[in-house]
């Protein structure tokens, strides 16, 4: 039988070996908002693994449909027998005052991978972002409350926005040749003089990731106004994880052409001084 602290427990150990761009955030804060938000990621990694898996998208979407009847049976109040990570996550939705619409827009974007390959312009994108990461912003911040209400879950979306773009960057190579996917809007890639499945010449490139670096600067700009309306310890969290992804954009615009042959990541130890810099932070 499934225990929520055994539920919570697998659910963040999915957490740190899956996602440690995020985990680094989420263990600054307190052991209620920890555990909730590493349900709430547990229940994103299972629904993107679907999306990003190797089957046919007609099995893609049959197994997406499946976890839309399952969310509707844990919101209910019956998680399915056997299932740590629905278990988890139903109990953090009684406890906190989590937007649950959000995890069924989580759903949403992952069924358009399964029959969208390329976005026309960047409003089309930004449809994609918001349901596959503004939402995922706008959950959290049912964990972590806030001081305005109307203000709060706009920004969060925008955070997420902004750390989407930043996924999008880092992954052009693999989302094109491994997953048959090209995020960056066809206008921008025509704009720039690049063909639309994301090669060209390199000035061209290079200009081009510069180009979106920028649009997701100004996203992080208006996006991390939030931290003034979170509590310490959450207002720690998200400066981890954006601080991360921030260090990581930048590493990109330095370098534009790296992303065109490796995946860009930060070293461990940056991560560790962006999250002890970020609580350190929260204090002042």
């Amino acid at each position: 039988m499934i225990t929520f602290e055994s539920a919570y427990r697998h659910c963040e150990e999915i957490t740190w070996s899956e996602a440690r761009n995020f985990a680094y955030g989420i263990r600054l804060l307190p052991t209620d908002k920890r555990q909730a938000m590493s349900a709430l990621y547990a229940f994103a990694r299972r629904v993107d693994d679907i999306g990003d898996g190797p089957q046919s998208a007609p099995d893609k979407l049959a197994r997406l449909g499946e976890v839309r009847e399952a969310l509707d049976r844990t919101l209910g109040g019956d998680p399915p027998e056997g299932d740590d990570v629905l278990a988890a996550l139903g109990d953090a939705s009684r406890r906190f005052p989590i937007p649950t619409e959000g995890l069924y827009e989580l759903v949403s974007g992952c069924e358009m991978d399964c029959s969208t390959s390329s976005y026309g312009s960047y409003e089309d994108l930004a449809v994609y972002c918001r349901l596959v990461a503004g939402s995922v912003g706008r959950l959290s911040l049912g964990v972590f409350g806030s001081r305005d209400e109307s203000r709060a879950p706009g920004l969060a979306d925008t955070l997420g926005l902004a750390l989407q773009l930043t996924n999008i960057l880092r992954d052009i190579v693999e989302d094109r040749d491994v997953m048959g996917r090209v995020y960056l809007p066809e206008a921008d890639l025509v704009r720039f003089g690049c063909a639309t499945d994301a090669t060209g010449p390199k000035g061209a490139l290079v200009d081009l990731v510069r180009f979106e670096a920028g649009r997701a600067r100004a996203l992080y700009r208006e996006g991390l106004g939030l931290l003034d309306l979170l509590d310490r310890r959450s207002r720690a969290c998200v400066a981890a994880m954006a601080g991360i992804y921030r260090r990581l954009l930048e590493r990109i615009e330095a370098d534009p052409l790296a992303v065109l042959d490796h995946r860009v990541s930060l070293p461990t130890w940056e991560k560790v001084v962006v999250a002890a810099r970020s609580l350190a932070g929260a204090s002042s």
